[in-house]
C-alpha cells in the first residue's frame, strides 16, 4: 500500500528519535549500573525496551506503506552525568516526544491515515507514561533527598 510522502517523512523522523532514545536510555542504564544503583539500571534498561518496540513499529509501517526506513540517523541526545541530570534529560526528551507524536496523529488524521493514527497513538501513550515516570522521580528526590532516593535505587 502506498503511504503518503508526508506521512513516511514524519515517520522517519520519528523513527531517528526512538533510536536516539534507546541509545540515550542504555548509556543511562550502564552508567547507573556502573554506579550501583540497580533499580536504576533495570528502569532505564526497560525504557530502551520500549523505545526498541516503538522503533520495530515504525519500521514495520514505513514498510507496509512502501517506505524505506532510515536507520542510520541518530538525533542529538544529551548524556546525564549524574542520576538527576539524567532523569531531566530523558523527561525533556520525552516532552519533546509527545508534541512530536501529536503533531504526527494531527497530520495522519488530516490525510485520513487512520491506520498510522492508531499505531502512533499507542505509541504517544508510552511516551506519556515515561513522562510520568521520570516526573515521580523528581518528585522523589525532592521529598525524600537525593542521597536517599540514590539509597534506594542500589
Amino acid at each position: 500500500m502506498k503511504g503518503n510522502p508526508q506521512i513516511l517523512k514524519a515517520l522517519n523522523e520519528r523513527l531517528a528519535e526512538e533510536l536516539t532514545a534507546i541509545s540515550m536510555y542504555m548509556v543511562h542504564s550502564e552508567m547507573c549500573a556502573n554506579w550501583g544503583f540497580q533499580k536504576l539500571h533495570e528502569a532505564f534498561e526497560k525504557q530502551a525496551i520500549d523505545e526498541m518496540k516503538h522503533a520495530e513499529m515504525l519500521i514495520g509501517r514505513i514498510l507496509f506503506l512502501e517506505g524505506s526506513p532510515t536507520v542510520s540517523k541518530l538525533n542529538h541526545m544529551k548524556i546525564g552525568a549524574n542520576v538527576t541530570d539524567q532523569i531531566v534529560a530523558d523527561e525533556d526528551a520525552e516532552a519533546g516526544a509527545i508534541k512530536r507524536y501529536n503533531e504526527t496523529i494531527a497530520l495522519a488524521v488530516k490525510l485520513d491515515d487512520n491506520g498510522t493514527r492508531e499505531m502512533v497513538a499507542k505509541i504517544l501513550l508510552d511516551e506519556e507514561r515515561h513522562v510520568d515516570w521520570a516526573e515521580t522521580q523528581r518528585e522523589l528526590i525532592a521529598q525524600m533527598g537525593l542521597q536517599n532516593y540514590l539509597a534506594n535505587q542500589a
